[in-house]
């Protein structure tokens, strides 16, 4: 199969030699559970950037979602370096190569935007920042992925949060989007609140707009954002393994991403949980895609 060309047409290495702000790179395979298949989501990050070609020559217009063109009338600064090769069920060697990779990109240094991938990609990317910390974390999800464990597997998607708790450079966890059943047996709500999460559900961001997660963030904090794309409601992201109604719009979903880029820096973002095999006429990533636009606009606009 050929691969997708690079997200918005974007090159691999800037030419004038400079340092890119944001470096995209893509992780088919996390640690998957046994017996599973997790070869549907190893399908998303090509799926994102062949929905984003349509507006590969429309990088120098104004985008009304940023208030300006994507890199603020200055040469573009991000860059795709392409997929870190993955193997199903390698799950300690494609951990190890998530890490090296987001150290990698830190050590430019330049904002790490990992590609999915199921979330259980989350947790390496995480422990990436490990030298870079404090981080908070923003958890844009429907559900809190705090699992200890799942058929003795400890790095899988249902544990990715758990497994951040435990990090000594993760400062705290704001979880935003949560709702209807999950992952959330009781065990794992009392875990997460014995720790100190900040629990958003879904409800309250409808009902108080997204300033009732963002308060939770401390100004000025260097914050890393995962956005599973079930957080969203299903009706615009229904390419997805769980779908949920009531989930977070498209416009509380970029304003959860401006709102953070002003009242903090974004330090990393990944954006996982895409499954192509359920979408439908390319919509979830159509969207995803935008998403992505939105973080690089606002990465660009950051001090």
């Amino acid at each position: 199969m050929t691969a997708s060309p690079p997200f918005l047409g974007l090159p691999d290495r800037l030419a004038d030699g400079r340092i890119p702000r944001a470096v995209i790179f893509g992780a088919g395979h996390g640690s998957t559970y046994p017996g599973k298949d997790s070869s549907g989501h190893a399908l998303a990050a090509d799926a994102i950037r062949a929905a984003s070609q349509d507006d590969a020559a429309l990088v120098e217009h104004w985008d009304f979602d940023l208030g300006g063109p994507l890199f603020d009338g200055k040469p573009a600064c991000c860059i795709d370096a392409g997929d870190i090769p993955t193997t199903l069920h390698d799950n300690a060697g494609n951990r190890a190569r998530i890490e090296a990779r987001t150290r990698e990109v830190l050590a430019l240094p330049a904002v790490p935007i990992l590609l999915g991938g199921d979330c259980s990609a989350t947790i390496p990317f995480l422990a990436g920042f490990a030298d870079r910390g404090p981080v908070w974390i923003l958890q844009i999800d429907a559900h809190i992925d705090w699992r200890d464990e799942v058929h003795g597997e400890r790095w899988g998607y249902s544990s990715p949060m758990r497994r951040a708790s435990e990090m000594p450079h993760v400062a705290g966890i704001v979880q935003v989007g949560l709702r209807g059943v999950g992952s959330a047996r009781l065990a794992d709500i009392e875990a997460a609140r014995h720790y100190g999460s900040r629990f958003v559900t879904a409800r309250e961001i409808h009902a108080q707009g997204v300033e009732a997660a963002l308060r939770h963030v401390p100004e000025g904090a260097r914050v890393v954002v995962t956005l599973d794309c079930d957080s969203l409601d299903p009706g615009i992201m229904p390419g997805v393994a769980a779908r949920t109604p009531g989930g977070l719009s498209y416009t509380q979903a970029i304003d959860l991403i401006a709102g953070l880029g002003r009242r903090a820096a974004i330090a990393g973002f990944d954006l996982v949980e895409l499954y192509p095999p359920a979408d439908m006429d390319g919509l979830s990533a159509l969207t995803a895609a935008r998403l992505l636009v939105n973080v690089i606009g606002t990465i660009v606009r950051q001090v």
